[in-house]
């Protein structure tokens, strides 16, 4: 059997416990986990559920990242992806700095475009395009917002902010997501946009909700609603509201509330069924396919694999094929997951060949991706030749 060296998200919950002066039996009696599965983590028996590695950070007062290895710098810098970041980071500093008059910008309607397309290319799962667009587009937008301000150019900047922070999530830098958001309501109250602003509730949600604080999650995503009840009774507040209980599942899920889950669920369906595919609406993606999608999603947070699996079988015989690319490959990650667990291991490394060709960038930095192939690994006799090859692509 193969085995992985000491950089492996067991290996580093390990020596954060360490660093904490805590024996695995007492870190254990932190965690709604066993000793055993404790123990088999950290030794690298068995993989990370993302739900797992939150509540170890949570209770040794660490960010997530600490224990996941995020963002994983040297596959970033082979990708050419890490020297991306920088200018990002840069022009997020920009918004308060008014005009520049050295900088030539193109049209507005031009850049208001642009911003569109920008996040047609995450969706799309074009990281590294979307990344280098991106800085100079964030530049020209603040001028020309700060120059001849107006609502749109207002919602435009706010969505390249809102860019910066996928981008930012995708490749593992938390903490440059967390400045796109603030800079994201920023945009948004100049823009005098409650769905904007409801979307951005959302976001933030989801950070906490992998950080383990799910009250936090909980009580954003009900200011989120708050918000966008300040909108009209359109299809984009309703879109966005059906999101927003989607986001509330998923949290409930990791919560353990499956009361709370079923609930949220009823509701986005309710909506969906109200008001149809709305996919394009701030590109949530939002309709009929995505309250599936957050369903199975929910029972694999819940650790209840064979109805999640059951539910991935029956999604993948009506996925649409305008589906955005970035969230077929999560249902990918998600079904990997499913059936490595329910040991249909040839099934997850098909899963798993099918997302890194359809999504490499997405794929080779998710962590939960990378946490199945750990998983696959441990679990074969001997190890396919496709396994090993995509092990070592993701830097394992």
């Amino acid at each position: 059997m193969p085995t992985l060296d000491d950089d492996h998200t067991g290996a580093r919950i390990k020596e954060q416990r360490r660093l904490a002066r805590l024996t695995q039996r007492q870190l254990a009696d932190l965690l709604p986990y066993s000793y055993s599965y404790l123990n088999q983590v950290e030794c690298g028996a068995r993989p990370a559920t993302a739900a797992f590695v939150a509540a170890c950070a949570k209770a040794l007062t660490v960010d997530v990242t600490v224990l996941t290895g995020q963002p994983y710098v040297t596959e970033l810098q082979r990708d050419r992806l890490a020297e991306l970041v920088r200018p990002i980071r840069e022009s997020l500093d920009l918004y308060d700095l008014g005009p520049n008059p050295d900088l030539t910008v193109r049209p507005a309607d031009q850049l208001i475009s642009g911003a569109d397309e920008l996040c047609q290319e995450v969706r799309a799962t074009h990281l590294r395009n979307a990344a280098r667009k991106l800085p100079s587009l964030i530049a020209e937008l603040t001028h020309t917002a700060w120059s001849t301000p107006s609502t749109e150019l207002w919602q435009a900047l706010a969505s390249t902010y809102r860019t910066a922070h996928d981008i930012s999530v995708k490749l593992g830098y938390y903490d440059l997501s967390a400045v796109s958001l603030d800079r994201m309501d920023w945009a948004a109250q100049r823009a005098s946009d409650p769905c904007l602003a409801a979307v951005r509730q959302y976001m933030r949600a989801l950070v906490y909700f992998r950080e383990g604080e799910y009250r936090i999650g909980q009580r954003l995503v009900a200011s989120g609603h708050t918000v966008v009840g300040q909108a009209d009774d359109t299809r984009e507040a309703l879109a966005v509201a059906g999101q927003l209980h989607l986001g509330a599942s998923v949290i409930s899920a990791r919560a353990e509330n499956a009361t709370a889950v079923k609930t949220h669920i009823a509701e986005a369906r309710r909506i969906a069924k109200r008001i149809g595919d709305a996919s394009e609406v701030h590109w949530l993606s939002f309709g009929p396919t995505n309250v599936d999608l957050h369903e199975m999603s929910a029972a694999v947070e819940m650790r209840q694999y064979d109805d999640a699996l059951k539910k991935a079988r029956e999604i993948s015989t009506k996925l649409p094929p305008k589906l955005a690319t970035s969230r077929r490959a999560h249902f990918l990650i998600d079904q990997a997951r499913t059936e490595m667990e329910t040991g249909h291991t040839e099934n997850a490394l098909k899963s798993l060949v099918e997302v890194c060709r359809m999504a490499p960038e997405q794929t080779r930095y998710h962590p939960t991706a990378r946490e199945t192939i750990t998983g696959l690994i441990h679990l074969a006799r001997r190890t396919p030749d496709t396994l090993n090859h995509m092990a070592a692509w993701v830097g394992l």
